[in-house]
């Protein structure tokens, strides 16, 4: 169970950015994290993390202007699911997960990252852009996840969990907020 917990702190980090949660797992302390990475481990390890990083820096400063917002959607929305899914198995294969249960945290890391970052899709067009502190906000808890994933995987999968469960109340609000704004049309009943 623990495994699980700290497969799913990782993915949510994913949902959240794309490289950054990547590059925190190439400068952990640990040097063998990089073998267990699926795909990143068949690069020489100084240009993953070049790349990785220059990738970071720019979700960084790109999350902090509405235009860059923009295009992070974009982009975070075809990855996240991509990268979820990867952290997933490199954290499980790390924790000594078998491996007939890696498929399994690897489409429930990637489904988890794709649900957090849609609602976070969401929020941004009912905002019309994120608001600064909460994108520090989620910077900082996403380089936490991925710490969380290996030092307090209880705490991390919680916190996982509790994103899960605060994405899926609040896409709820979203959905009420547009159905709300959204014209009735004559004679339409709403079904019961």
């Amino acid at each position: 169970m623990i495994e699980i917990l700290a497969a799913l702190s990782a993915s949510s980090a994913a949902g959240m950015r794309i490289a950054l949660p990547l590059l925190v797992i190439g400068i952990l302390p640990n040097t063998s994290l990089w073998a267990s990475v699926p795909i990143l481990s068949r690069f020489p390890p100084p240009v993953v993390i070049g790349v990785l990083t220059s990738w970071s820096l720019f979700e960084l400063f790109a999350s902090k202007k509405l235009l860059g917002q923009r295009v992070l959607q974009v982009m975070q929305l075809v990855f996240s699911p991509i990268v979820g899914a990867i952290l997933g198995i490199a954290v499980a294969q790390i924790t000594g997960t078998s491996t007939w249960l890696l498929w399994i945290v690897a489409v429930v890391g990637g489904l988890l990252a794709f649900v957090l970052q849609l609602v976070q899709v969401g929020w941004f067009y009912r905002l019309r852009g994120l608001p600064l502190w909460a994108v520090f906000i989620e910077d900082a808890l996403c380089i936490f996840l991925v710490i969380f994933a290996f030092d307090a995987p209880e705490q991390g999968g919680l916190i996982a969990l509790i994103l899960l469960w605060l994405a899926l109340r609040s896409s709820k609000d979203w959905y009420r907020w547009y159905r709300g704004r959204k014209p009735s049309r004559k004679g339409y009943q709403e079904p019961d």
